[in-house]
């Protein structure tokens, strides 16, 4: 796990900018750093030590020094790919799974992406044709980012390094703000820059004599059907991840797990314990929020496995938390993000690598809106007349809780998405508790409304929803998250916050293999009935008691609604009074007031929608204006009191 850069310019490259580079990126690498300079073109590495310690010092190249590569990421069948290579010739020099690339490269060229296992988002520059070659792992576990412009091609881990070089001026990408208010992720090449875009999961890029051009070179197949009884099917994937949690667990450092108490992560570490010589350290945080805390049940697993239990009760301190956490993502923040920044923050105490669960409902159908669908269903057997006339007023009357998937959220919703049908349907949902196209109406001003010039949020969910290589329901909605949600919002989340600790996460249930086996499955041993996950659940049971494996999913969470209402309220309206997005003119201030009242009120539950807008303020702050998280600490204090500061 590393942090890379680069820049190929129109002349000498401007080796303080590529030191800059560097720098930022030091929290993904704070054990070593390396740069090689070739005329016009300069790779940058910061290394986080996992895999051939001694000898795996970056950019590393060929024997003749003619291919250079900048790699972060994990291979986890490199040994495998090394002995072929070896038996065709090639010589090594270290035991790196990074030099396996160089020499797969001068095998295949482009297509030696194709036969790695693992993350990775690596740069390769080819002196002999004078080209950049880009790419990254299948579902997007590691970070990519690139500029083109008439001073050259800028790529880097995150966009902040790109930013830091002054080459690219920071300004607000409107369209990537205008997706990401309602989608609650950044999609296709969008970033909140202008002029930074991502390099996409499963995509590859080559620069060449000022050109960029870029493909995809993977993706899901949903269509071609394991046959099969359960039982059959069941044994499969029981092996299927056994091999994989394996192949994860290589490392030349002690490997621990994140184990919060549900059943993707507690299979995974069970599946570790039982593969292991020795004991693997498992970390978990929970809540003094009884009603949010998972942390019983993380102790009864650890307590049937032989691991050596970390836990640990934490009172997020969400206001100073939230700068340091949107400087790692460089865009807003999520709630489930604390968790990871919190967990990921107790365990490099103690190791530098740990195994999640990150992919589990997303590849099996965990969550309840794959489930709810089908009730929505059912519910349209009402007439269209009755849902918006009758049901639609009496949703509105049930008094907001301000909980955890309250009843009033669950009824509006079944209302709400009863008037759509499919892909509509599901891209309506991915919008629902955020901004929809009418609050986004309301949100944003006439003349930023008009600026937008890629305004079909919704077609980013369509253009999986309905593409030919998935055809069941519950498989359509699964192919869309994988290519969306997946790439673009919880994995980023898991690395940012990892890697702002300098701990790598290696997700075993992203696997593209895994994921591959996952769409191959009948989508009825996935969503079987109202049971999420099946096939996952069956083969968790198999390491789990029924407690863990048949209690309600809960996620990790704090009351923020009703911290919202209380001791966040005088925060909220000082910073509402200063938005520095309404002072450009982009968001119309009687709109956020007017959310704000209802919340605080207790009309209607906002609190993801504030949560939005408050990390964008704290945004801008940090990368328009500036401000260090020291400085940012001073500013929210300030909010704090009765008297906003100046």
């Amino acid at each position: 796990m590393c942090g890379i850069a680069g820049i190929i310019g129109r002349d000498s490259v401007d080796e303080k900018a590529l030191h800059k580079m560097a720098d930022v990126l030091r929290h993904r690498g704070p054990d070593d750093e390396g740069f090689h300079i070739d005329g016009s073109a300069g790779l940058a590495h910061r290394r986080l030590s996992i895999i051939d310690i001694d000898g795996g010092k970056q950019p590393l190249s060929n024997e003749d020094g003619t291919i250079w590569i900048a790699f972060n990421g994990e291979i986890y069948n490199f040994r495998e790919l090394r002995r072929e290579l070896v038996d065709k010739g090639h010589i090594f020099a270290t035991q790196s799974d990074t030099e396996v690339i160089v020499h797969l490269y001068e095998e295949l060229g482009r297509d030696c992406v194709k036969k790695l296992r693992g993350m990775f988002a690596f740069a390769i520059w080819d002196s002999r044709d004078r080209s950049l070659f880009l790419a990254r792992d299948p579902m997007g576990q590691k970070p990519l980012f690139f500029h083109v412009g008439p001073k050259g091609f800028l790529f880097a881990s995150e966009p902040k390094a790109i930013l830091a070089t002054g080459i690219v001026q920071p300004k607000p990408d409107l369209n990537g703000l205008w997706h990401y208010i309602s989608l609650r992720f950044l999609p296709d090449r969008y970033t909140l820059f202008e002029g930074i875009q991502k390099l996409q999961a499963g995509s590859r890029l080559e620069y060449r004599d000022g050109k960029a051009a870029i493909d995809r070179y993977w993706s899901i197949d949903f269509n071609r059907k394991r046959s099969g009884s359960d039982r059959e099917l069941i044994d499969g994937l029981h092996e299927k991840l056994r091999d994989t949690v394996k192949s994860h667990m290589v490392s030349d450092v002690p490997v621990g797990a994140f184990l919060s108490g549900g059943i993707d992560s507690s299979t995974i570490t069970a599946m570790m314990d039982e593969q292991s010589d020795d004991r693997i350290p498992a970390f978990s945080i929970g809540v003094a929020e009884q009603k949010f805390n998972e942390l019983p049940f993380a102790r009864t697993v650890a307590n049937g496995l032989n691991v050596e239990h970390h836990e640990q009760i934490v009172r997020a301190d969400l206001i100073h938390l939230i700068p340091s956490m949107v400087y790692h993502m460089d865009e807003p923040s999520d709630p489930f993000g604390v968790g990871v920044y919190l967990v990921s923050q107790m365990a490099r105490e103690r190791v530098k690598v740990a195994l999640g669960g990150d992919g589990g409902d997303e590849n099996f159908a965990g969550y309840d809106r794959y489930s709810g669908n089908r009730l929505v269903d059912y519910y349209c057997w009402l007439p269209r007349w009755f849902r918006a006339n009758v049901m639609g007023p009496v949703t509105d009357r049930i008094p907001q809780s301000f909980g955890y998937k309250s009843l009033a959220q669950k009824a509006a919703w079944v209302n709400e998405m009863s008037f759509s049908t499919g892909g509509a349907r599901y891209a309506h949902s991915a919008s629902f508790l955020r901004f929809t196209e009418d609050a986004k109406n309301g949100l944003f001003t006439p003349d930023a409304r008009r600026r937008v010039d890629d305004p079909d949020s919704v077609g980013k969910i369509l253009a999986y929803y309905d593409a030919e290589n998935a055809s069941d329901e519950t498989d359509r909605m699964l192919h869309t998250d994988l290519m969306t949600r997946m790439p673009d919002h919880l994995l980023p989340i898991v690395d940012r916050m990892a890697m702002a600790h300098s701990l790598e996460v290696r997700s075993p249930l992203v696997d593209q293999e895994l994921v591959a086996l996952a769409a191959s499955l009948p989508a009825n041993m996935k969503l079987r009935g109202r049971t999420l996950k099946y096939a996952l659940r069956s083969v968790a049971g198999r390491y789990l008691p029924a407690s863990v494996i048949d209690r309600p999913k809960q996620g990790f969470g704090f009351p923020l609604a009703l911290w919202m209402r209380d001791e966040l309220s005088g925060f909220l309206r000082n910073l509402f009074a200063e938005s520095r997005f309404v002072e450009l003119g982009l968001f119309d201030r009687a709109y956020m007031n007017r959310i704000l009242d209802e919340h605080l009120n207790g009309r209607c539950d906002h609190n993801f929608r504030l949560w939005i807008l408050i990390n964008l303020e704290i945004w801008y702050r940090l990368f328009f204006e500036g401000r260090s998280l020291d400085q940012m600490r001073e500013f929210t204090d300030g909010l704090m009191t009765p008297h906003a500061l100046a």
